[in-house]
């Protein structure tokens, strides 16, 4: 999945888990910290892989459930002590989602679970086969690899709008986009307060002037 795919993802996960377990919607601090967990993975593995070439796919130790699901337990128990357990929560739920988040998008397109994937350092030398998302490592470097990656993202929905694959990529958004309206627009609440706040101090001083 691409970046915000896995926020969405990320989101929309946390928000029904908090829905449904304390009856209350996720708080602009808890959607920050879920956003942020449900890309981490991939802020650890890509460059890394892409651009300092230690490990020879982008899927390594931040995809791995060996160290995903301990570093979820720690962030918890650190939150907690904190007196911010709900924080804990957002963090491992956003992470851990971007496991499976990783394996879907290819069993959509080719029949095909690489599970490979999420349990690093247990892979297999050869990658899954797919061109523009193995995240395999060359000399093209990480901005030139990502922007690759984007455009056979690009092609791939454009030329299979009827691939199962294709529905997920236009359905998440919408979902996420609904729910997160529905919630309130956890942060872009606050952003949009500011935004009032600083224009209406700007006025204002230029009607002072």
């Amino acid at each position: 999945m691409m970046p915000w795919e896995h926020a969405i993802v990320g989101y929309l996960g946390y928000s029904v888990f908090v829905h449904v377990i304390y009856r209350d919607t996720p708080t602009s601090r808890e959607t920050l910290v879920v956003v942020f967990a449900s890309v981490l993975p991939d802020l650890i593995d890509k460059p890394l892989a892409w651009e300092f070439g230690v490990f020879s796919s982008g899927y390594a130790i931040g995809h791995s459930i060996f160290f995903a699901v301990p570093l979820s337990i720690a962030a918890g128990l650190v939150a907690s002590a904190r007196g911010r357990p709900r924080y804990g929560l957002a963090f491992g739920i956003g992470y851990l989602l971007h496991l499976p988040a990783d394996v879907l998008p290819t069993q959509l397109r080719t029949g095909r679970s690489p599970v490979y994937r999420i349990i690093w350092p247990f892979q297999p030398d050869e990658n899954d086969g797919e061109t523009g998302t193995t995240g395999e490592s060359d000399d093209s470097g990480f901005a030139e690899t990502f922007f690759e990656n984007i455009t056979e993202y690009a092609l791939y929905v454009s030329q299979s709008p009827e691939s199962p694959y294709t529905w997920l990529v236009v359905g998440l958004p919408i979902l996420g986009v609904l729910l997160w309206i529905y919630d309130g627009m956890p942060v872009g609440r606050e952003i949009y307060l500011l935004l009032r706040r600083t224009t209406r101090i700007v006025s204002r001083f230029v009607h002072r002037e």
